[in-house]
């Protein structure tokens, strides 16, 4: 009898390129599930993470680069998060003015992609990037990009190839606020024959030990849909104590930051161990008071870790609260769901940090966009292991369960 996973076959069809890789969170997902990866990034510090980690890396400008070039002939999978402008339509109007910008190039892609896939002349992409090129924030011709791959796939030959290879695959995330322009990405890729779907998930319902919205945009090409990643915990809501089991026996409740630092003291044998009673105070006010810091004790899941939550102090839960050691960057990676023994490197540690997509989520999105098995308990530990496990055959089972 045969250990491999039942959806082995899926695992072996795959390779993705990672726009806007960052130091490695859709990577070091993609690897922990069997996917190999690559990922573009031009910010020197994240590269010399991803470097260090062993993770395969084209340093530059994604928009130097396309779905043709030889190193990513063979990716049938795009992901990526690209940087992004404050959509919001609240306030002053400023996003509303922003999203209206970026929606119109869409709009103008949309064309583009037409004319081209039917022979017609007219408005080239050449021409819209330069008028990207002219804006004042680069950050608008950018959450484009993967826009422009994937229409790019659909419309050319791939190196070695003698007609348009589409990519089979896209999975994109940003911040929540993002979420109008998937919408709009949604129009153009559902006319060229993808099934979408875009939405917001809270990362804690997907054992991450944070609360942490993501805005999701992911589509297969075809009449099969992709799955929507199964919740795995409950909500976090404030005062409200959740329920330990599932009917099931599985984890009912959301992971505390006191759970994640256990579940590492358990795999790794080298990390320092503190004190698992104690209370993180914001650097940031509440309810549009600066000065009433928010608060997150540690059997609670941490708020949003940002690129400035080394600002955060660490302090006692006693009556007096006294300050203690802040947490260390392997901490900060690991309420982000990096392995703990995850190699930061650079001047800025804590604003790769922030600005990741966390593994753990992105095993989950990863499983359920690609037909893979639900992630399970085997996955997790290898996550947690990294890099020792990194060899660990794809085929092992745990008490019957397959990675």
């Amino acid at each position: 009898m045969s250990n491999a996973p039942s959806d082995q076959p899926q695992r072996d069809r795959y390779r993705m390129v990672d726009l806007f890789a960052g130091p490695g969170g859709l990577d070091l997902a993609a690897e922990v599930l069997g996917v190999p990866s690559i990922g573009i990034e031009w910010d020197d510090d994240a590269v010399a993470t991803r470097l260090a980690a062993a993770l395969r890396t084209e340093a530059g400008d994604v928009r130097l680069f396309g779905p043709g070039d030889l190193r990513f002939a063979d990716c049938n999978v795009l992901a990526g998060g690209p940087p992004c402008q404050t959509f919001s339509i609240a306030g002053n109007g400023t996003g509303r003015k922003a999203l209206d910008l970026v929606t119109g190039f869409i709009h103008r892609m949309h064309a583009w992609y037409e004319r081209e896939k039917n022979g017609r002349k007219g408005e080239t992409w050449e021409d819209i990037q330069r008028e990207l090129d002219k804006l004042e924030d680069e950050r608008t011709g950018l959450v484009l990009q993967p826009l422009r791959w994937a229409l790019e796939a659909l419309l050319r030959p791939r190196h070695g190839d003698d007609r348009p290879r589409p990519f089979e695959v896209i999975v994109l995330e940003q911040v929540p606020a993002v979420l109008e322009v998937w919408h709009e990405y949604e129009k153009v890729l559902g006319a060229a024959g993808y099934r979408t779907w875009a939405k917001i998930f809270h990362t804690e319902q997907y054992g991450v030990p944070q609360t942490r919205r993501r805005a999701v945009l992911v589509a297969r090409l075809g009449d099969r849909p992709a799955r929507q990643p199964e919740p795995t915990n409950q909500q976090y809501r404030k005062g409200v104590i959740p329920t330990e089991l599932t009917l099931d026996g599985a984890r009912g409740s959301w992971l505390s930051m006191a759970d994640a630092l256990r579940e590492v003291y358990e795999h790794v044998g080298e990390a320092p161990k503190r004190d698992l009673t104690f209370r993180v105070v914001s650097n940031y006010g509440s309810g549009g008071n600066p000065k009433a810091r928010g608060r997150r004790d540690s059997d609670q899941p941490s708020a949003t870790i940002t690129g400035k939550w080394k600002r955060n102090r660490i302090v006692s839960t006693g009556a007096t609260e006294i300050d203690l050691a802040r947490l260390s960057n392997e901490e900060a990676g690991v309420f982000q769901t990096f392995p703990y023994r995850y190699p930061w490197r650079g001047s800025d540690p804590a604003q790769q940090i922030g600005n990741a997509v966390p593994p753990w989520f992105g095993v989950h999105v990863l499983s359920a966009a690609l037909g893979f098995d639900m992630p399970g308990k085997t996955l997790r530990d290898r996550l947690l292991r990294w890099p020792e496990s990194e060899h660990d055959p794809l085929n092992a089972t745990v008490e019957g369960e397959s990675v």
